[in-house]
Order: structure tokens, then C-alpha cells, then sequence
């Protein structure tokens, strides 16, 4: 069975057909790209996909549920968590507590508890704060901690967005555009993150304009153009598709 599977899926703003018809399967344990011209529909996909819109047709299951149109706090609770294309993060807080905030979906201190600072309540926070200080070793954050996110460098904000993504304890992660406005460096190391991630049994679905990137990590590509699916496949097939390189060269040269 798929992790993720979309079927028909369809997003019409008035008479805008956004994504239209889309089939798409995203297999557990793999890095899928998801890739097209500005435009062709692929954060809305990530919108019909993790509940901030609801489809106007068509169907989306997750380890075989539908959950098409439910509340996105219901779908990350489920175990699909997302990073947006700008860094959404806490900038007065540290970089520890914005990691904390991450946990709030399977926190299970109840308001009682925190208003009393119950043993519980100070058990699990001591537990909650170990986990994150591991998620913060793991993406190289470790000794920013006690920073305010605000004053963190760009590549290290978009791995602290990666960060509190970890902390909902996802089973699919689908990152946009995580290497934004990164120089090579930071790329690299943001790269060898996602490869880890699957290392560690996350299964990540990948929106990405850097095509090294999407043909570096990804066994398997869906390409939209205007809101349609035009090709899938491996990274080779779809350098050489000849629909995907109208769509983004106008036929002129292959995609890099």
C-alpha cells in the first residue's frame, strides 16, 4: 500500500483550475520530487495534501485513510507534517523552544497539569527537552540552542523550520522548497539532512526549483505543468521527457 496516495485530485479557485485530475503515489521509505514550472500547481498540491484547502474533486489517502479536506492540526496528528516555501518560525524564541513548540501534538500535558507543575508535567518536559536537544544535534543546531531564531543565519533558520517539522514525529514529511535562497554549501549540508532523514526511516515528499537537488536525492519525480501530471518517473526519464523539457525550456535543451 502506498504511504500516500492522491487520486483525481482537483482544486479549482473560480474558474482557475489549479491542480486538476492529479494522480500520484508516494511509496513508504522514499524521497519523491515534485517538480514543475512556477505556477504549475505543486504548493497546492502540499495545500490539498496537508488540509489547508479542501479538494473540490477527487480524493487523498494517507496509510490508507481518507483524509481529504480534514483540519491540518487532524492530518499532522495522523503523522504528514509539511515546511512552508518562507521559514515560519517563533523569531523571540530560542532555537531549543522552538523545537519544544514542535512537540504540542503529542505533548500529553494536560492544562492542569501545566498550570501546576505537576511531577508529570516536569517529567515529560525533561523528556520533551532531551528529544529536542537530539533533533537539534541531528541537523547541526545543537550548539545554537540558547539563540534567538531570529538571529540565526538562513540556512540554519531553514533547518530549524526542519527541526519543528521533526518534532511532530512524522511518518511523511513533505518539505517546499527547503534550499531556498541557500548558497552551495549550505545546500550541500541541507542534502545530506533529507538523506538521513530517510536513513532514518522518514519518507519525504519533495517540492524543489534546484534540479541537482531533486535529481541528487530523489529515486522517483511527478512533474505538473499547469496543474496536470505530464511525466513520472526516474530522474533520467524525466531529463529526456520531451513534455517536461517544453514545459520548462520550451523544447530548447534538456533539464540539468
Amino acid at each position: 500500500m502506498p504511504l500516500l496516495e492522491l487520486k483525481g485530485l482537483t482544486k479549482y479557485f473560480g474558474g482557475l483550475g489549479a491542480v486538476r485530475d492529479l494522480d500520484m503515489q508516494v511509496e513508504p521509505g522514499e524521497i519523491h520530487g515534485l517538480i514543475g514550472p512556477n505556477g504549475a500547481g505543486k504548493t497546492t498540491v502540499f495545500n490539498l495534501v496537508s488540509g489547508v484547502y479542501s479538494p473540490t474533486k477527487g480524493k487523498v489517502f494517507f496509510q490508507g485513510e481518507d483524509i481529504s479536506g480534514k483540519r491540518p492540526d487532524l492530518v499532522a496528528r495522523r503523522g504528514l507534517t509539511r515546511t512552508f516555501q518562507a521559514t515560519t518560525l517563533f523569531h523571540n524564541f530560542t532555537v531549543l523552544d522552538n523545537v519544544m513548540v514542535g512537540f504540542h501534538l503529542h505533548s500529553k500535558i494536560n492544562f492542569w497539569g501545566a498550570l501546576f507543575n505537576t511531577p508529570h508535567t516536569r517529567r515529560r518536559e525533561k523528556e520533551l527537552r532531551q528529544k529536542a536537544l537530539e533533533i537539534l544535534e541531528f541537523l547541526g543546531l545543537a550548539p545554537m540552542k540558547d539563540e534567538y531564531a531570529r538571529n540565526l543565519p538562513h540556512g540554519h533558520q531553514r533547518a530549524l523550520g526542519v527541526a519543528i517539522a521533526l518534532a511532530t514525529e512524522p511518518k511523511l514529511l513533505m518539505l517546499d522548497e527547503p534550499v531556498t535562497g541557500m548558497n552551495p554549501e549550505e545546500t550541500r549540508v541541507m542534502m545530506d539532512h533529507i538523506s538521513k532523514l530517510q536513513e532514518r526511516g522518514i519518507t519525504l515528499l519533495l517540492v524543489e526549483h534546484d534540479m541537482k537537488v531533486v535529481m541528487g536525492l530523489c529515486k522517483k519525480i511527478t512533474v505538473v505543468s499547469f496543474g496536470r501530471k505530464i511525466a513520472e518517473g526516474g530522474p533520467d526519464d524525466i531529463k529526456k521527457n520531451p513534455e517536461v523539457i517544453e514545459a520548462y525550456l520550451g523544447g530548447e535543451e534538456h533539464v540539468a
